[in-house]
Parts: C-alpha cells; sequence; structure tokens
C-alpha cells in the first residue's frame, strides 16, 4: 500500500466533508448570526460532541485500533472475528445505558458546560433532542477502526459528509418547517445532528459487510456475559482508562474554554466556535488523514519488532506536517479576517462577529502546527500501547493552558482563549516528540535542517503574497458583492498556494520523496 497515496485519499474526502461543513456553518450564520440562539445551539451540539471526542474517537480507538492490529497481525482472523463481535456487545449496551443517563442528565452537564448562557432552557432541551447522536457516533468509530485496520480508508473518511447534508438540509428547508409548525426554528439544526448520525452509521453496514466484518452484537445475556468475559475486551478497558484520562484533559481544557466564554457575553461562544470551525479545516485534512493512515501501520510495525520501519513512519509523517500544516498556520495568522469575511460576513453575521472571529482564528493558526503534528506523535505512544505518558504531558499542558487564560482572556478576551489553546499545543507536540526521541522509538533521518529551510523559505513567499492581498483589498466593503469577494479569494488563495509550491521546486522539494509503503 502505497501510504502517501492512502493519505492524499482520506485527506480529498475529508475535503469533501470540511467543504460542506463550511457550507453548513455559512448557512447556520446567515440564518441566526452569532447570537444567543447559535450560543445555545453550539454548546448543546457541543455536548455530544465531546462525549465523541472522549470516548468514541479518542480513548476507545486509541485502545481499540492498535490492539485489534496486533490481534489480527499475531493470532490471525478467526480471533480477530471473535474480538470483534465481543467488543461490539459490550459498546452497544454501554452506549444504550449512556445515552438514556444523557438525557436525564442534560440540564446539569450544560450547566457544567455554559452557566452562563442566555438560553439555557433551550440549550438543555436541543442536547436532550441530540444525545443519542454519541451512541450512533460511537458505533461509527468502532466500524472505522475495523475498516481503517483492513486498510478500507474510504467510508470512514466520507462519512461525516452525511451530518453536513443533514444539516444543510435542516438549515435550508427545516427552519422554514419548524416555522410553520409553530416551533422555535433552531430546533431544526439538533434534528438534523440525528439525522445525520443515523445516516453515518447506516453507510457502515455495507462497508463492514464488504470485507466480512459486520459484528454480530449479543442481546440475549448469555452472548453478554461471554462478550464481557472475553479477554480482549478486558484488555481493551484496561487500555482505555488511561487513554480515558488522556483526552478527557484535553476536553476538560475545551469545557473550561466554552465556560469561561459563556461568560464572556453573547455571541462569545459562536465567536470561538467559529474559529475552532475553520482551524478543523488543515486539522482534518492533514492530521486526522495522517493520524488514520498511520495509527494502524504503527501498530502493525509494532507487532512484528520492527523498529525500523516504526521510526521511518512516524518521521514521514513529521516531514508531512511541516510541509502541509506549516502554511496553513502562516495563511490562517496573516490571512484570518479575509478568510472569515468571505465565509460568513452576509446575514446576520456581523463586522463585529468577523473581527472577533479573525482574531480568536490567529491565536488557533499560531498553534496549528502543534495541532497537527500531536495527530501524528500520540499514535506513536498508542501503537506501542503506551497511553500513560500522552496523559501525563497532556495534564501538565491542560494546567499550563488554564494559566495562560488567566493572563490572556483578561488582556484580549475571548481570542484569548484560542492564544492559550496554541501554545499549549506546541508545547504538547514538543514534549511527544521528545519522548519519542528518548525513548529511541523515533530517530530522525538525515536531511531535517535542509528540508525545514526549503519549507520556511515556501512559507515566507507565502506570507508576504497573503499579506499583499489583504493589504489591498478592502473585504468587509466588498460585503455587499459577495461573488465579487468570492472570486477575488478564489485567485488569491490557488496564487498564494502556487508561490509556496514554487518555491518549494526552486529549492529543490520533490514529491516522489514522500512515497512510502506500507
Amino acid at each position: 500500500m502505497n501510504l502517501l497515496k492512502a493519505a492524499s485519499t482520506v485527506s480529498l474526502l475529508t475535503l469533501a466533508s470540511r467543504v460542506t461543513g463550511l457550507v453548513r456553518d455559512q448557512l447556520i450564520a446567515a440564518q441566526f448570526g452569532a447570537g444567543a440562539l447559535t450560543d445555545a445551539f453550539n454548546v448543546a451540539f457541543r455536548l455530544p460532541n465531546l462525549l465523541r471526542r472522549l470516548f468514541a474517537e479518542g480513548a476507545f480507538s486509541q485502545a481499540f485500533v492498535p490492539f485489534l492490529a496486533t490481534t489480527r497481525e499475531r493470532e490471525g482472523d478467526e480471533a480477530t472475528r471473535l474480538l470483534i463481535d465481543a467488543v461490539a456487545t459490550v459498546l452497544l449496551w454501554v452506549l444504550v445505558a449512556t445515552c438514556l443517563l444523557g438525557v436525564a442528565a442534560a440540564p446539569i452537564l450544560i450547566w457544567l458546560l455554559a452557566a452562563g448562557l442566555q438560553e439555557f432552557d433551550l440549550a438543555v432541551l436541543m442536547a436532550r433532542w441530540m444525545f443519542p447522536y454519541i451512541g450512533c457516533m460511537s458505533l461509527v468509530a468502532f466500524a472505522a477502526g475495523i475498516l481503517n485496520t483492513w486498510k478500507r480508508f474510504a467510508v470512514p473518511a466520507l462519512t461525516p459528509v452525511l451530518l453536513n447534508l443533514s444539516l444543510i438540509g435542516a438549515a435550508w428547508l427545516g427552519v422554514p418547517w419548524f416555522e410553520s409548525w409553530g416551533l422555535r426554528p433552531i430546533l431544526a439544526l439538533a434534528a438534523g445532528v440525528m439525522l445525520g448520525g443515523v445516516l453515518q452509521l447506516a453507510v457502515q453496514v455495507p462497508a463492514l459487510a464488504r470485507i466480512g466484518r459486520l459484528p454480530h452484537f449479543g442481546l440475549a445475556p448469555a452472548s453478554i456475559r461471554r462478550a464481557w468475559s472475553h479477554p480482549g475486551v478486558h484488555q481493551i478497558l484496561r487500555l482505555m482508562a488511561p487513554a480515558l484520562l488522556g483526552v478527557s484533559v484535553a476536553q476538560l481544557s475545551l469545557l473550561i474554554n466554552t465556560q469561561i466564554a459563556s461568560q464572556l457575553g453573547v455571541g462569545a461562544v459562536s465567536w470561538l466556535f467559529y474559529a475552532d470551525r475553520l482551524m478543523e479545516f488543515p486539522t482534518g485534512l492533514l492530521g486526522v488523514a495522517l493520524g488514520a493512515v498511520l495509527l494502524p501501520q504503527l501498530s502493525s510495525a509494532q507487532g512484528r519488532g520492527d523498529s525500523e520501519a516504526y521510526s521511518g513512519l512516524l518521521d514521514w509523517g513529521l516531514r508531512l506536517v511541516l510541509l502541509l500544516a506549516l502554511p496553513c498556520a502562516v495563511a490562517l495568522m496573516v490571512f484570518p479576517a479575509p478568510l472569515i469575511a468571505v465565509l460568513f460576513h452576509h446575514g446576520a453575521f456581523t463586522a463585529q462577529d468577523v473581527a472577533q472571529t479573525a482574531a480568536a482564528l490567529r491565536g488557533y493558526g499560531f498553534g496549528l502546527l502543534g495541532i497537527i503534528a500531536v495527530k501524528v506523535l500520540a499514535p506513536g505512544f498508542y501503537a506501542r500501547q503506551d497511553v500513560r505518558t500522552p496523559v501525563k504531558i497532556a495534564i501538565g499542558v491542560l494546567i499550563a493552558t488554564q494559566l495562560m487564560n488567566l493572563a490572556l482572556v483578561p488582556w484580549l478576551g475571548v481570542p484569548g482563549l484560542a492564544w492559550s489553546i496554541g501554545l499549549g499545543a506546541l508545547g504538547n507536540a514538543g514534549f511527544l516528540l521528545h519522548g519519542l526521541h528518548r525513548r529511541g522509538a523515533y530517530v530522525p533521518r538525515p536531511g531535517w535542517l535542509r528540508f525545514a529551510m526549503q519549507v520556511l523559505a515556501g512559507c515566507s513567499v507565502l506570507g508576504l503574497a497573503l499579506a499583499a492581498a489583504n493589504h489591498h483589498v478592502d473585504w468587509l466593503a466588498l460585503g455587499a458583492n459577495w461573488p465579487q469577494r468570492v472570486g477575488l479569494m478564489a485567485l488569491v488563495l490557488p496564487a498564494a498556494a502556487v508561490a509556496y509550491l514554487g518555491t518549494l521546486r526552486l529549492t529543490g522539494v520533490r514529491w516522489q520523496q514522500f512515497r512510502r509503503r506500507g
């Protein structure tokens, strides 16, 4: 398997998800702006998303995927099938209990997340509507772990598009329909989330059936007991315990930031949300793609005891991070206001919303390299079934991030929260890299200094091109002429990308050097 091709496939499919996600956010911003209603929806939607990242894509995936890959490598397909069935059964019943508990405890959870919301009761109602989404997405993450281990990356990468399409339909068609029934229009978005969760789960079924790994869920008491007694389930639970703590630390930081933002006035939660959404565009294209491809490959290399291949995979991933993430970081720092203006400055989204969101986006941009590098470095520990080290680092980063919040939020307001996250991510990546190198798991290959200078040269040209476009065009003044604004952006961004790639070419960087077999 060509890893660059696999990562590119995941990245391109993730691009479809991110583009549809931006369209969805544009429609929501135009319909509701950045006010009390969107604050309530964003907080309510953040609750199942937080738990999804905590359990499904977080602790569970970090424990399940390496163990699954190692089991398949060492014990064969029959043992792997029994493991999948046992984990599926346990996961199903845990999710049923979690969703019921979450619906009942929604008021407490929303209070913990954002006590200062103006539309608190509305947020609780939407959270109850959307809480079963965590059940759908946990099963989707389970299916994605199986498919990625079998090197089937397309369906997991394309699945999020269905959520975005559901929300686009809800914002476009559902809002007037809910109004006609005398319901609050924002509730259409909550209904769209649940529809998207069901659709995402449904498309996993044929994909798993094609590789012969459609799990059998135990429903009878005897089947449930057998599943709970499977040694692989116990091992995954043991691995999940420290992983859960580590992911909890990251999500606790997000919870604290949301709570702080809810106390900073109407719109603050939404400004941070829209900046986060744009930051997740490169994070998804690069970090998620590389993480999805690398984790099963690293786990297989660890299972074979091939330390040379293991270190080479990490080196390959880190070089791609520098090559692709650094120019994105430069763009977010130099060009944030035009990006926000083109995407969101219409309808109820005001010039003040643009300024505040752009300031937060600049903070995320500063830490983008660290945010994406963690997606490569953390799997380096998970593949070795070492989740304790990332947990210790994450706890230190959480403390540092909140200390920075104490200093930056009174000074900068909402953007201070983004700057703290960005700075914390850089520290997180640095400590993870040091830990892998100190253990001998990662040995940098020759040529890093020359490669870094080549990328810096390209980023300098990119930054100058974007700064010139920002200086010579009044992007906010073009608000009334949306086609002209989009047309200019369609010229500026490709031109800047050509300048960057052209500089790399002139300095001797070739894409062929990143081809790698898995």
